[in-house]
């Protein structure tokens, strides 16, 4: 059994995605080619934003997001601490300070009244200035963007959304069917600026490294534009600023129109049916069984959709008190064939690297999470079978 079945995957769009490797390999165009400007036409489409730019990974997204706002020493830029490291290591690169704020406990996202508390923390002790919220879509879940912008709208901060794992994810709105119609914009539309990681595993994920930043500013898209290619000005021999090598490869763009495709018309909707399911078995299987620890899955809250890049389980001891070894039941379905993943096990601020780094506010929330998220097989051509037997052995193996 595959964690993420890119095998099935492939089989399942073989020919389409033979075709466009095969159609690059035989035109030679392998840097920035056609399917490039493509491609990010689509993307924009899809995510609801005037601008895509591709680049060459989701770091290098972020980094040259936080470039084109000139943020820098000085700065203070607030992480969740629960999440992947290139959040915040970004930052860091940039000379400004990342201030890390604790997160929901089942949402896994940024916890909004942790961020106002670091917030003032933050102005009181006036060394830095508040410049801007990450705001990662964790897991596939669009992070609380309706009262982050509301913060930030009152507290004069940039939104950079990190929708590196959240591509494809929404947040609900009204509409005049009563139907709950999804509204314009999807995952890496919703800040100020947005960006997404192509990384294979991904929720739409290429055969290498590629990412992707989304604006509405023609000023920024030109910036960053520019900065991808070196600082290019009117040509690529006409540099006008230091910039970096960060364009997504054409046989990498023709990969993800395939992908896109496929991911637009079913696969998303398909992986929301698989996390349908899990959910119904480990309700209905955990109820009636009498086990030392409890199994909680993860929550979409009203309003908002998941692309479900992880489906991330919560284990505690029903006392509150004793302990577990997940290591140990780890390896009891590794041995059953089952794989399983920690997302994360350290927070971000009890990292090495930022050990020395002062922290404005305490994250409870994150460490309980670290020590007790396990994120089972997921993607969307797991069948019934599959995970009717990946809950069973879950729940035989605690």
């Amino acid at each position: 059994m595959e964690f993420r079945d890119l095998k099935k995957q492939y089989q399942t769009l073989k020919p389409d995605l033979d075709r466009a490797m095969q159609d690059i390999a035989a035109a030679g165009n392998y840097i920035m080619g056609a399917p490039v400007k493509e491609l990010e036409q689509q993307l924009a489409e899809y995510v609801g934003t005037k601008h895509c730019l591709t680049c060459a990974n989701g770091t290098d997204a972020l980094t040259l997001v936080l470039k084109a706002l000139g943020i820098g020493k000085g700065d203070a830029v607030f992480v969740p601490d629960f999440t992947f490291f290139a959040s915040a290591e970004v930052v860091a690169l940039e000379g400004a300070t990342p201030v890390f704020v604790d997160v929901d406990p089942e949402t896994f996202n940024i916890d909004c009244d942790s961020l106002l508390e670091a917030l003032q923390a933050v102005r009181d002790n006036m060394t830095l200035r508040p410049k801007a919220i990450i705001a990662v879509d964790l897991f596939g879940l669009p992070a609380d963007h309706l009262r982050l912008r509301a913060i930030a709208d009152r507290e004069e901060l940039f939104i950079i959304e990190d929708g590196a794992q959240g591509f494809g994810g929404q947040l609900r709105g009204p509409s005049s069917d009563g139907k709950g119609l999804l509204n314009s914009k999807r995952a890496c539309g919703y800040g100020d600026i947005g960006t997404t990681s192509f990384f294979p595993a991904k929720p739409l994920g290429c055969y290498g490294d590629g990412g992707a930043v989304f604006t509405d500013n023609d000023d920024w898209a030109a910036l960053i534009d520019s900065l991808r290619v070196h600082g290019k000005g009117s040509y690529k021999y006409d540099n006008v600023r230091i910039g970096m090598n960060s364009r997504l490869d054409t046989l990498q763009a023709a990969i993800l129109k395939v992908k896109l495709e496929a991911f637009r018309t079913h696969e998303l909707a398909d992986v929301n049916r698989c996390a349908e399911y899990y959910t119904q078995l480990i309700t209905g299987i955990t109820r009636y069984s009498k086990k030392e620890i409890n199994v909680a899955p993860p929550i979409v809250p009203e309003g908002r959709y998941s692309s479900w890049a992880q489906y991330t389980v919560r284990l505690s001891v029903p006392s509150g008190n004793g302990t577990f070894n997940r290591e140990a039941l780890q390896a009891k379905l590794k041995a059953k064939g089952i794989p399983t993943m920690v997302y994360y096990p350290i927070p971000m601020s009890r990292q090495t690297a930022f050990k020395e780094l002062h922290r404005y506010v305490e994250t409870p929330n994150a460490q309980l999470l670290s020590q007790s998220v396990l994120s089972l097989p997921m993607h969307p051509y797991l069948s019934r079978e599959e995970m009717r037997s990946i809950v069973e052995s879950l729940v035989s193996s605690l």
